[in-house]
């Protein structure tokens, strides 16, 4: 019944430290709770009506003998909650108050006593059905996160039952001694049905893989960092959010910083990623060497670029190489992009290099020159199918001459056609990788929707509401 609000409350199960500061802040709101309630409902009554109910059978006191009764074939017709509530305990967890519920079953029976006995079908209706249970969502000895029963009460008014026969002398009698078992096993047997429920729930969230490729070069830790923080309107969880390359889980070279989520109610769920998450990321990328970049005549799109070219705007690359040869370029970032996030701006500044290259015939290359680069560029974001992408746009290059094989030269006659270069080559090269997406937390089944993306001091902020296919 609170399985979606359970799936978004322990997002992470295998974290095997805690960190002081998270690089992703997840918060559920009391409108989250109330969707969760309202679909978790849904899915209870649907589950209840197709349930396939054990017998009922067992002995009443009747005078000086027994009242031996048999239900079978019990099949819950309809169910309602015309009051539930769903609140959240500070510090504790997840209250669940369910009033006035009321059940239809229909059901076979027979009784027999020493005098008499009879058989047929009814039709049950149970009414004034009250529930309140307290969940709670600690970590275990382990670091584990998990989700547990803590108390769990079930109250039953009215019970009226409808034999399907005509009306008769014995049916009060019948009728009686029907509704001390059906009550009976009401009471009984609700709680420690949620409990089973919640275990294999818990199961479920055990069996969560935290730690999600991104692509070949890198994978994202989405464990869960501290006990989730329980207040009276929302529920905060603080996660690792920590991109690693791929199989090298070392710790980057940061120490994430603290940031607050504002407080906002006006979405089901918000996911702030932090400068540090995005930082991790890039070097993540840069360990595993994404932004070197080789450009040649074959993979060059929009034009050949050759020695002739450069010679035809430096005269000492056309002294140098005489003879045509086409022209190769190494791009390689010599330092770890730097994330910077402020309001309504997520920029990236890389440091690299760019050497030229004349392929000679028999393949083997001769540098000419290199140059250092620094580009300012900045990133638009959205998110499509579950995941975060994003769009780079070149901001600033600046380029200046750090060594050179033909001589001195002025560095400023190469601007345009570098900065067309990369332009038309590198920068859809980049694209084409973001957007294949970076995958979000996996919510089990929610999808969001209407999502809006926020960029602040510090942090990058998602706003959305969420849909779950049961």
């Amino acid at each position: 019944m609170v399985k979606i609000c359970c799936f978004l409350l322990l997002l992470s199960l295998l974290s095997e430290q805690l960190y002081a500061n998270p690089g992703l802040k997840v918060r559920i709101t009391q409108k989250g709770l109330e969707y969760a309630k309202e679909v978790g409902l849904e899915i209870l009554k649907q589950n209840m009506e197709k349930e396939h109910f054990p017998d009922l059978s067992g002995y009443e006191k009747f005078g000086l003998g027994n009242v031996k009764y048999n239900i079978s074939r019990i099949h819950v017709t309809a169910v309602e909650f015309p009051s539930a509530s769903i609140s959240l305990i500070p510090g504790t967890g997840i209250k669940l108050v369910i009033e006035n519920a009321s059940l239809t079953i229909d059901m076979s029976w027979n009784i027999r006593t020493w005098m008499f006995k009879d058989s047929g079908r009814s039709t049950v209706h149970i009414s004034k059905v009250f529930v309140t249970a307290v969940f709670a969502v600690p970590l275990d000895n382990t670091a584990y996160a998990s989700i547990s029963l803590t108390s769990c009460r079930t109250t039953s008014g009215d019970i009226d039952i409808k034999l399907n026969r005509k009306s008769g002398f014995l049916n009060n009698f019948f009728i009686k001694y029907l509704k001390k078992p059906i009550h009976r096993s009401l009471i009984t047997n609700s709680c420690p049905n949620i409990r089973s429920g919640i275990q294999l729930i818990d199961e479920d969230l055990r069996s969560l893989n935290v730690l999600m490729p991104i692509d070949d070069l890198a994978e994202v830790d989405y464990s869960l960092n501290s006990l989730p923080a329980v207040f009276q309107p929302f529920v905060d969880l603080d996660l690792k959010g920590i991109v690693y390359p791929a199989g090298n889980y070392t710790d980057p070279p940061y120490v994430a910083a603290p940031f607050t989520i504002p407080d906002h109610s006006d979405s089901m769920l918000y996911l702030a990623f932090s400068e540090y998450f995005f930082q991790t990321s890039s070097f993540a990328y840069y360990t595993a060497r994404a932004f070197d970049i080789t450009i040649a005549e074959e993979t060059c799109s929009y034009f050949n670029i050759s020695t002739e070219i450069f010679g035809s705007i430096i005269p000492e690359v056309a002294k140098y190489s005489v003879t045509p040869y086409p022209v190769m370029l190494k791009l390689m970032a010599t330092e770890i992009p730097i994330i910077s996030l402020e309001q309504d701006s997520f920029t990236v500044e890389i440091r690299g290099s760019m050497e030229v290259f004349a392929v000679l015939p028999d393949s083997t290359t001769q540098s000419l020159f290199t140059m250092n680069v620094a580009a300012n560029t900045s990133i638009a974001l959205n998110i499509f199918d579950q995941k975060l992408m994003g769009s780079l746009c070149l901001n600033r290059l600046q380029f200046s001459l750090a060594h050179s094989n033909v001589g001195f030269f002025e560095i400023s006659l190469l601007e345009n056609i570098l900065s067309y270069i990369l332009q038309t080559e590198v920068i859809p090269s980049a694209n084409a990788k973001l957007s294949k997406g970076f995958p979000l937390p996996n919510l089990a089944n929610v999808t969001l929707t209407r999502p809006h993306i926020t960029i602040v001091q510090g942090y990058m902020l998602i706003s959305t509401d969420v849909h779950y296919k049961h």
